[in-house]
């Protein structure tokens, strides 16, 4: 968990809570949906389980075993103190809109609570959690030979970007979001890159998306700033989608992960106006499905015995590959996983997580419904909720 929060920090998870809904996702029929990001409250209990009744997805399909998740024989119940006020985790979960909190510490289930009518069976939207699964795909398509390399020019996977400021970029830097183009993600302004690439028009059937990236100019040399841009993991979605040859990202996600893992219900991918799965956003499972997404990637990427990643792959994939002068600053970014002194996490808008601690064999995922995409005071509070489990997970 990270205790303090930098400057660079604090921009970076402002960029993380506004990026991930701009870039328009397809409505169901002629429905006229507000953005996501402003939703009320009574819609996000409503929505969030059941996105599929709201905006176009394609399914992950399960496999035909599940991954038992075997209860330990001593459930935690920690409380919760910010500040002077102390409360237990069902009140702390239901006064903060949390709807989902599991544990599992040693492969077994030490905490697993929901609260506002949310059901075990029920499904939770990622927002930018999807991120931290296109990356782990990537990783799998690179395993496979779909992808020779995460150092290829991303124009080999999306030649449309010949020609432009990408011209020479690899794969690799787009994941690391370190391409030095310019790139503005203000949400709350209308002109700004993460709100006008999500209203290109089509052209020529290229993906609107990549015709308005292939349009961006540089302001750094690649390599030598990081900035958070949503268009860019978008990007590497599609760069994936075109590597394997219209298997989809939803396909090869049920093949490589879902059905061999054992994920225990469908999950739901949302898709773009092109109709192709958001590598930036927006994956719907149940929050068991979470923790295994966490349990995946503890166990080094590999299932009952079988490297689905590179050798090496989860440890370079959340390590910090920001240019030393951020990161001396404090920012940190892996493959789309953002690194933790000690761990790793992915992390979504209004509340949802994965938290991995290797050393500590523990796994802790959130969902939420809060009432701000990112906020300090907010922040502070789920903050506290996870050191308190994880505290209570290690018998402390």
């Amino acid at each position: 968990m990270i205790r303090s929060v930098s400057r660079h920090t604090a921009t970076a998870i402002a960029a993380l809570c506004l990026a991930s809904p701009a870039l328009a996702q397809k409505p169901v029929g002629n429905q006229n949906i507000p953005s996501i990001l402003f939703w009320t409250q009574k819609q996000q209990l409503e929505r969030y389980p059941n996105i599929e009744s709201v905006y176009e997805v394609a399914t992950i399909k399960k496999g035909d075993k599940v991954r038992e998740l075997p209860l330990a024989a001593t459930q935690i119940d920690p409380q919760v103190k910010v500040g002077s006020k102390t409360s237990t985790l069902d009140a702390f979960m239901t006064d903060n809109r949390v709807t989902g909190l599991i544990a599992i510490k040693d492969g077994r289930v030490v905490l697993e609570k929901y609260a506002l009518g949310r059901k075990p069976t029920d499904r939770w939207t990622s927002f930018s959690v999807a991120k931290s699964v296109t990356a782990t795909l990537i990783g799998a398509a690179v395993k496979d030979g779909y992808i020779s390399s995460i150092y290829d020019p991303i124009t080999k996977y999306i030649p449309e970007l010949e020609g432009s400021v990408y011209d020479g970029i690899s794969l690799r830097r787009v994941m690391t979001m370190t391409t030095g183009v310019k790139w503005n993600e203000d949400y709350a302004n209308p002109k700004s890159d993460v709100s006008q690439a999500g209203f290109a028009p089509w052209k020529g059937g290229v993906n609107p998306l990549v015709s308005y990236m292939s349009k961006l100019k540089r302001e750094a040399a690649p390599g030598t700033k990081w900035v958070y841009k949503t268009g860019e993991t978008d990007l590497a979605g599609i760069a994936l989608g075109n590597a394997l040859a219209g298997k989809g990202l939803a396909k090869y996600a049920s093949e490589k992960l879902w059905a061999p893992y054992g994920m225990e219900q469908d999950a739901i991918w949302m898709v773009d106006k092109a109709g192709h799965e958001r590598g930036g956003c927006c994956m719907s499972m149940t929050l068991r499905d979470y923790a295994r997404i966490g349990l995946f990637m503890l166990g080094g990427g590999e299932i009952d015995g079988k490297k689905i990643l590179p050798e090496g792959w989860v440890d370079d994939a959340t390590a910090n590959h920001v240019p030393a002068k951020q990161a001396a600053e404090g920012a940190a970014y892996g493959y789309f996983w953002w690194p933790m002194p000690e761990g790793y996490r992915a992390a979504g808008i209004f509340g949802q997580g994965i938290f991995v601690y290797p050393e500590e064999n523990l796994v802790i995922a959130v969902n939420s419904a809060l009432v701000k995409a990112t906020d300090r005071a907010q922040s502070q509070k789920s903050q506290a909720m996870i050191a308190a489990v994880r505290a209570a997970a290690n018998g402390e």
